[in-house]
């Protein structure tokens, strides 16, 4: 499996990849907002693009559609209850459905609320397991839930499916914004070395050039893994002087959400 990633540079700071299968060159790609570059980057490799996904219905993943299908005769995949919100879906994806790309390549779709109740995320499992994980999991952060989504349900989705992945998952977030994201984990645990030391390291990057996490960077470094911190839920106390003594994770993660969504 080929995963190229690309740099959109728009103020949303997208992110969008083209899956390809090595030996017949045939292509998916995910959220593809920057048509130009997409398309430009196919044409430049010799990769034909049959399929486009849409992780979920926000205009920043969608908007490249038209452009992509209308070169390519692409079919058109995202969640089956996103129908009503992305025009022409060709194939409506549940848990547990296979994606094939090529003759080589295959990934499982995710039903991953939280962001949106209609998310999905995909999982490469052959070789190094890979997350295009949309909106749902950043580097060192989690999505919002102000456009259709709801927190609980994105705890839900970390909880039970993304936790659970293997620990050399590699992650392919929907955005850039793993120098903020590490900002916010430093003022809930101003005492994680990890993440002040990778701060250091990626605050300048080049998007072009991004870092690619794994899992287990992510629960080292991202606070919205990190529910059973002592200096996590002591700085929460801080702020909701109401919270329990041994407050449950989800209630940690909804707190955090809440912090994140202003700061």
């Amino acid at each position: 499996m080929i995963v190229e990633q690309i740099w959109t540079a728009n103020a949303y700071r997208n992110f969008n990849y083209l899956i390809v299968c090595p030996e017949s060159g045939e292509a998916l790609a995910v959220d593809p907002l920057d048509h130009q570059k997409c398309l430009a980057k196919a044409r430049q490799e010799g990769w034909e693009i049959t399929q486009v996904l849409n992780t979920h219905e926000h205009g920043d993943h969608t908007g490249g559609n038209k452009a992509v299908i209308a070169a390519t005769g692409a079919r058109l995949l995202a969640h089956a209850n996103a129908k009503n919100k992305i025009p022409g879906i060709d194939r409506g994806l549940s848990a547990g459905d296979v994606i094939k790309v090529g003759r080589g390549v295959e990934l499982e779709a995710l039903d991953t609320p939280g962001h949106t109740m209609s998310h999905v995320c995909l999982l490469a499992h052959a070789g190094t397991p890979a997350l295009f994980c949309g909106d749902t999991l950043f580097n060192a952060g989690a999505g919002n839930c102000h456009n259709g989504g709801h927190p609980n349900e994105l705890y839900h989705t970390f909880a039970t499916q993304l936790a659970g992945l293997p620990d050399e998952t590699l992650v392919y977030p929907g955005h850039d914004y793993i120098a903020n994201n590490l900002a916010f984990t430093l003022d809930r645990e101003p005492d994680n070395a990890r993440a002040g030391e990778l701060l250091g390291e990626v605050e300048n990057q080049d998007p072009n050039r991004a870092l690619v996490s794994t899992l287990a960077l992510e629960k080292q470094i991202n606070t919205f893994f990190r529910l059973h911190s002592p200096t996590v839920i002591a700085r929460l106390r801080e702020i909701f002087p109401d919270l329990p003594d041994e407050p449950d994770p989800k209630t940690v993660f909804v707190k955090l959400r809440e912090l994140r969504n202003n700061w």
